[in-house]
């Protein structure tokens, strides 16, 4: 089987560049902690909308509010450099400072309305409400802990098929990322051959495998950045590969 037929594919091939915001934010360069602090919220934001919003059972306003007002107080009193990674997973670690702050949800709520706090970093809670109707996700049989960690995993991979995109257009390869698209990314139900993607984009077979193994093996590639990015040592990254593509790092 080749094996970049699937996303797990080769288990010897990881990134060799350690990019890691939870040591970034700990960093006594402004730029560095910024841009550590930027790649967090856009790893965490989503998960945390629809945990606030599906698991505490509050509204689409109150949601957008809360998340909002813990990433500016998580900022502003450095809940992340007190993470310890021989405790915890980073992401077990962030929920736990989500809940310890819903608890004093209204407080919370009433400042961030007053405008005392603002993120600067954009949060389209829109598209986060249209994948909760659309993915179903309350779940009652999953525990809050299986449930972020699922909405972690979901916005994982979101993001590193927007680095994807972004990448192949960027480098002529919208080709690839158009046969990926069509025979990886749809939902339509469609049963689709390498043969007939063949014909209709005026290739060969051959071509489709090489150009579909070639997207997936960069896929895996970025997925493992973006675990990297969110991973404070080398033990917490192994699990967290262990946990998102079942396969040894």
């Amino acid at each position: 089987m080749d094996p970049d037929t699937t996303l797990a594919g080769n288990q010897a091939r990881f990134p060799e560049t350690r990019r890691s915001a939870i040591i970034g934010i700990r960093s006594e360069d402004p730029a560095l902690r910024a841009c550590a602090s930027e790649t967090l919220i856009a790893a965490y934001w989503k998960p945390v909308y629809k945990y606030v919003r599906v698991r505490w059972n509050q509204s689409n306003e109150d949601a957008k509010d809360l998340t909002q007002a813990f990433f500016t107080r998580a900022l502003e009193k450095e809940f992340f450099t007190s993470y310890d990674p021989s405790k915890a997973r980073f992401r077990t670690y962030l929920r736990a400072c989500l809940d310890a702050f819903l608890s004093n949800e209204n407080k919370a709520a009433s400042r961030i309305k007053r405008g005392g706090d603002a993120l600067v970093v954009s949060l389209d809670f829109e598209t986060a409400e249209g994948e909760i109707r659309h993915h179903d996700i309350a779940s009652p049989e999953l525990s809050r802990e299986e449930y972020f960690h699922r909405e972690w995993v979901r916005n994982l991979f979101s993001l590193a098929l927007d680095d994807l995109q972004r990448e192949s257009h960027e480098r002529g390869k919208q080709l690839s990322y158009r046969l990926f698209e069509r025979y990886d990314l749809r939902d339509d139900g469609e049963k689709l051959t390498y043969e007939m993607l063949a014909l209709e984009f005026g290739i060969t077979a051959t071509a489709v495998t090489n150009h579909l193994a070639a997207m997936r093996r960069r896929l895996r590639q970025l997925v493992l950045e973006r675990i990297r990015e969110t991973t404070a040592t080398d033990k917490e990254f192994r699990n967290e590969v262990r946990a998102v593509l079942g396969i040894e790092a």
